[in-house]
């Protein structure tokens, strides 16, 4: 069966993001490689639990993280229930897999006080690359949307009107997203600014390049990178931090979860709660400081 078969069915039915699929298909190379040069084979679709086992050790050896080889563990899976899915093997050999377990990594959102200084910093907006720039951090921080939901905003997802933005996220789910009167202030003048940078409708894109083309994902996260730099010393600053700062600052003051779900397009409350550690230390601190029976000890 054709690897890129299987990346077709991701793509068309499944919906994947096309960095997902990429991914996937270098994993499932990766494993064919390994599996024609230690065991002499080419058919994935006879293979044993034990060989997938053995590349999975290999990278262990290797020092690859337990997140990462749990990562490329899922592509097999997902290879090996596709074909499972279409009658091409009995059974899928990693059905029994259990991944590793390894400590997820903290992201440690921005403060309010480091978002204050970052709106306070921006500079009197003239050009259109400043006006994107400007507009791009404050949806993030604003809606808490993807930094590939950002990259394919339409002009038709933008309702000025209603202050609503619609996102397509994870599957093709779309939602909408409320925007502060600020933020559709800031977004009409941007795309005002856009018209005289772009008089022709080059593209049905909202944000766009110097040169008119589609922004990509690298330079939204250079974009995010360079003005928190300017008011962090954090050692991750990206788009996903922005989205996570989001949630968090929500939460903080009081927000409900299934609120917080929804407008971040999450399938499941469990995505939502790993954004709770910063909530329960706030309210750890309004709870020790208002709490009688702490009052008394102190």
């Amino acid at each position: 069966m054709s690897i890129q078969a299987f990346g077709n069915y991701l793509a068309l039915e499944r919906n994947y993001a096309a960095h997902t699929i990429r991914a996937y298909l270098s994993d499932l190379r990766e494993f064919a490689s390994f599996c024609q040069e230690n065991f002499e084979t080419e058919d994935l679709e006879d293979i044993a639990y034990s060989i997938v086992r053995s590349w999975l050790i290999s990278h262990m050896e290797g020092g690859l993280s337990g997140r990462s080889i749990n990562r490329k563990t899922a592509s097999l899976k997902a290879y090996y229930s596709y074909l499972l899915r279409i009658g091409r093997i009995p059974l899928n050999p990693l059905k029994g897999h259990k991944p590793i377990k390894s400590l997820k990594k903290l992201e440690i959102p921005f403060s309010e006080q480091e978002m204050e200084r970052l709106f306070g910093s921006f500079p009197n907006a003239h050009t259109y690359e400043d006006m994107r720039n400007q507009l791009i951090v404050e949806l993030l921080y604003t809606t808490g949307i993807r930094r590939s939901e950002l990259v394919n905003l339409c002009f038709s997802d933008f309702d000025p009107g209603a202050g609503i933005l619609k996102v397509i996220g994870k599957r093709n789910k779309e939602r909408l997203m409320p925007l502060l009167k600020g933020v559709v202030i800031r977004f009409e003048s941007y795309l005002e600014c856009r018209k005289k940078a772009f008089p022709e409708q080059i593209s049905n894109h909202i944000f766009l390049t110097g040169k008119g083309n589609k922004i990509n994902d690298t330079l939204v996260y250079r974009i995010i990178n360079r003005y928190l730099r300017e008011v962090s010393d954090k050692a991750k600053r990206s788009p996903h931090v922005l989205r996570h700062t989001f949630a968090t600052h929500l939460l903080n003051k009081g927000a409900d979860m299934n609120a917080v779900k929804e407008l971040l397009g999450h399938s499941s409350l469990a995505s939502t709660q790993v954004y709770t550690h910063n909530s329960i230390a706030e309210l750890r601190r309004i709870h020790e400081g208002a709490h009688p029976r702490n009052l008394d000890e102190t």
